[in-house]
């Protein structure tokens, strides 16, 4: 008998589940809320590893993380009515941010990468900081800023059809000195 919880969920969601639903449907406005609390209490209680040695044992415990469920579900909501006010005090934007000074592709090319893949290539190519200055920004190593930044751009190029054809590479020669003028 090594998974006596599994005979006890079954149980309790069979014998109890109508109490446990209108327990629930004292907190919260609607049956489809009040049936994901229920859900939600019988996986928490059922996954934490709680040992329960008889089914109203396993009850009592699901109805109290039915009310904890409840309050952390009133609470979240409450926060996130906070979050919308402050919201809605910010300019109106349009739906869509289109960024300056770069085409459409390379926008949507960047949404494929990673997230810290497009925030080192993002950092690096298109605000030119340093390796050093992106690793600060980001809390990275300067090798791993390396790594993001190199894979990105492979990528970018990749989906952009932007590399060199046949892997050839391009010489660059950076000159630090003005070049001549001529006078004639």
């Amino acid at each position: 008998m090594g998974r006596r919880w599994e005979q006890l969920l079954e149980e309790v969601a069979r014998e109890r589940y109508a109490r446990l639903l209108g327990r629930a449907a004292l907190l919260v406005p609607t049956r489809a809320d009040a049936e994901d609390l229920v859900q939600d209490a019988l996986v928490a209680t059922f996954t934490g590893r709680a040992r329960f040695t008889s089914a109203a044992e396993a009850e009592q415990y699901v109805r109290r993380a039915i009310v904890t469920r409840s309050v952390d579900r009133y609470r979240s909501a409450a926060a996130e009515r906070r979050a919308l006010e402050r919201r809605g005090a910010w300019p109106v934007v349009d739906d869509e941010l289109v960024p300056t000074g770069l085409d459409r592709d390379v926008v949507e090319a960047l949404q494929t990468l990673s997230p810290r893949q497009r925030a080192c290539v993002v950092l690096r190519h298109v605000d030119d900081l340093s390796v050093e200055q992106t690793a600060a920004a980001l809390g990275l190593s300067a090798g791993a800023v390396k790594r993001y930044t190199s894979d990105g751009t492979a990528r970018l190029q990749a989906a952009l059809g932007a590399g060199a054809a046949g892997g050839d590479t391009v010489p660059v020669e950076l000159t630090t000195t003005a070049p001549e003028v001529r006078r004639d």
